[in-house]
């Protein structure tokens, strides 16, 4: 019997709306948010789903995302640790701005299909 050929490794989709004038930063910003880990899902951020979207206006990057629930305990850090990832790839002289929202609320649909994928859905 011959084995099924293998399928393609298929880029990821983009997992949050990229905005602006600076299609340069996106893999880079995208690949840092990818280090911000929710200590309470053991994911990262984007996995989860939790990064609305980024808007990159120079000179301004604007993180717009949500917690998995209004009551996280967590949620200033995860905030500082996206800052503290986004600093080292957007040009020093850019403000990194984190906007936190509720509406949509998260939903466990909002995980990506890697996120599915890495919790083994």
């Amino acid at each position: 019997m011959d084995a099924e050929p293998a399928a393609p490794d298929l880029p990821e989709p983009q997992p949050f709306p990229f905005v602006g004038d600076s299609d340069a930063l996106r893999e880079p910003i995208t690949q840092a948010l990818r280090t911000v880990i929710d200590p309470e899902v053991a994911l990262s951020i984007v996995d989860i789903g939790l990064v609305y979207q980024v808007t990159v206006e120079g000179p301004r990057v604007h993180v717009l995302m949500t917690m998995t629930s209004a009551a996280c305990p967590v949620a200033d850090e995860i905030l500082d640790a996206v800052e503290r990832a986004l600093d080292p790839v957007v040009p020093p002289d850019w403000r990194i701005e984190t906007e936190l929202c509720w509406e949509p609320p998260w939903t466990p649909e909002a995980i990506t299909p890697r996120g599915r994928r890495l919790m083994g859905w």
